[in-house]
């Protein structure tokens, strides 16, 4: 029987394209956490998974102009990703429509061109690829471009963390002090496409949210904090990614996947067991009465 070192060492330590996806589950997640936390304060869970599907088309378009073009498709679903979040702005700052509903709306639309751009010109391998991901195919440059756009991240939320928080608590109020409020929604916006960009080259456009979100949600449950929410957020999204990592390795399953059930494996024990709204927390919390 294996011991401890083979079961959970011993991958990384022979195998590079371990260590490469171990190191880009590790920048993934100082980006992604943060920024799920603060799509869960401002109730816009929904937008994140909107604007994973968002980048499709744009990466589709770069992919069957360029091929595997790391470069290309970051650009292209940079861009596309980024005129999706502006033009479900204008949507529902120009009509009554509210703006998860618009956002839902361009995801669809999103979605449905960029698996015909691909299916109509390249292969069910390629679609798959763009779909979800090969994060133990991730090379040196991918690994550059996901520690770029991490820090970047990182420094940003650290510059507006103030105008973000009060923005959660009081939009209002901040457009009232600064009147700037519509321009850190935008510089949020853009930093949630950055690291759906960052994250399509190894999980995909679909997994990658998974990894924005689930800890992040689990993060709700243990702490009561924002600081710690945050921390707890990205601490979690790299131990999920490090324990999927180990889980496709033993039990030969798909990367990508593993990393995001075992994300929610961690959330299902949080809405579980948590501390802070646990239902186990909250049975003991409640009054008992006795005849």
């Amino acid at each position: 029987m294996p011991g401890p070192y083979e079961l959970l060492l011993l991958p990384f330590v022979e195998y590079g394209f371990m260590r490469r996806a171990l190191v880009a589950c590790f920048g993934l997640a100082i980006g992604c956490g943060p920024i799920g936390v603060f799509l869960i304060l401002r109730r816009m869970s929904l937008v994140g998974d909107a604007m994973s599907h968002a980048v499709l088309p744009g990466a589709a378009i770069a992919f069957l102009m360029f091929g595997f073009s790391l470069t290309a498709m970051t650009i292209g679903g940079f861009l596309v990703g980024l005129a999706v979040a502006l033009l479900a702005g204008s949507v529902t700052r120009l009509t009554p429509l509210r703006e998860d509903a618009s956002f839902a709306a361009l995801f669809l639309i999103s979605l449905a061109l960029g698996v015909t751009l691909v299916s109509s010109q390249g292969s069910s391998v390629d679609l798959m690829h763009l779909l979800f991901g090969a994060i133990l195919a991730v090379d040196n440059p991918a690994l550059l471009l996901i520690a770029s756009i991490a820090s970047v991240s990182v420094l940003t939320l650290a510059v507006i963390f103030r105008a973000l928080v009060i923005e959660c608590l009081d939009p209002g109020f901040l457009r009232s002090v600064q009147g700037g409020g519509a321009r850190f929604h935008f510089l949020f916006l853009v930093l949630v496409v950055l690291n759906l960009v960052a994250g399509f080259q190894s999980l995909g456009t679909l997994m990658t949210v998974g990894l924005m979100m689930l800890p992040a949600a689990s993060a709700r449950f243990w702490t009561a904090g924002i600081g710690p929410m945050l921390v707890f957020s990205a601490c979690a999204a790299f131990a999920c990614g490090y324990v999927g990592l180990l889980v496709s390795y033993h039990a030969n399953l798909p990367s990508g996947p593993s990393i995001i059930l075992t994300a929610g494996v961690l959330y299902v024990l949080s809405v579980a067991f948590g501390r802070h709204g646990g239902l186990v927390a909250n049975y003991l919390r409640a009054p008992h009465f006795q005849r």
